[in-house]
């Protein structure tokens, strides 16, 4: 099948983990592919080769996802480079873990910056384009953490907490321009960053989890592939939990 021929996905954080399967499974499904990164390092340079053998054109831009003015100038290039934009995965994150009583206003900063605000800025700057074609997607990958909060992560929770609020208000914000927005939220996902963990922590996880394991990237970025595609073309406003039944 090719879901997504003839549209054009753009997506933040895309050089690893998630981001990097999503950017893969939108380019399989025959979505041309624009991404983000921090730097234009090996894994940047490598993303655009995979994704190109896939038979799509990708673009990738090396910025910081929490500049606004950057964020804008991006969307104009992509849609100056393939005519459109179609689809918006807002996908950078990044943890800056400790507990209330010893975080520091730099930790949490970061985190937000990174987190939601990147958030803001590419809606802010996709959705003028989207409201002129009348039709577009919006997909914020949230945390189930942004949904029950948790121990030693209040700017990470907070963070994820504000994308699900971010999508819901343009979901209604939006929705009379043919713009869809809704919100994914994962739990324990199998990353390089949960394979460092030790193995009594991981079996631990686990056991708190219905189907005992966790999730792929792949079973995460399938489920953006749904909100992307047309299959989903009266969903918007939702929170689609993919936890193995863990909450």
């Amino acid at each position: 099948m090719e879901l997504l021929k003839g549209k054009v996905a753009l997506v933040t954080g895309a050089t690893r983990g998630i981001g990097r399967q999503i950017a893969l499974t939108l380019a399989s499904e025959g979505a041309d592919i624009a991404f983000i990164s921090r730097s234009e390092n090996d894994n940047f340079k490598s993303l655009i080769g995979q994704v190109e053998a896939l038979g799509v054109r990708c673009c990738g831009y090396a910025v910081e996802g929490s500049d606004f003015n950057a964020a804008h100038e991006v969307v104009s290039k992509v849609v100056s480079y393939f005519g459109r934009l179609d689809i918006l995965v807002n996908n950078a994150g990044i943890t800056k873990d400790g507990l209330m009583l010893r975080m520091s206003e730099q930790q949490w900063d970061e985190v937000i910056n990174v987190n939601l605000k990147s958030a803001f800025n590419y809606t802010h700057a996709a959705v003028p384009v989207m409201a002129k074609q009348r039709s577009g997607s919006i997909i914020n990958i949230s945390s189930i953490v942004g949904l029950s909060g948790n121990a030693g992560q209040c700017n990470y929770s907070a963070s994820k907490a504000g994308m699900i609020a971010l999508a819901k208000s343009i979901a209604k914000e939006m929705g009379s321009r043919g713009i869809r927005a809704n919100a994914v939220a994962p739990g324990f996902v199998e990353t390089e960053m949960t394979a460092a963990l030790p193995e009594e922590t991981r079996t631990q996880w686990c056991k708190g989890i219905a189907l005992r394991r966790g999730a792929t990237a792949a079973e995460v970025a399938n489920v953006v592939l749904f909100l992307s595609s047309d299959l989903s073309s009266y969903v918007t406003g939702q929170v689609i939990v993919v936890d193995g039944g863990m909450s």
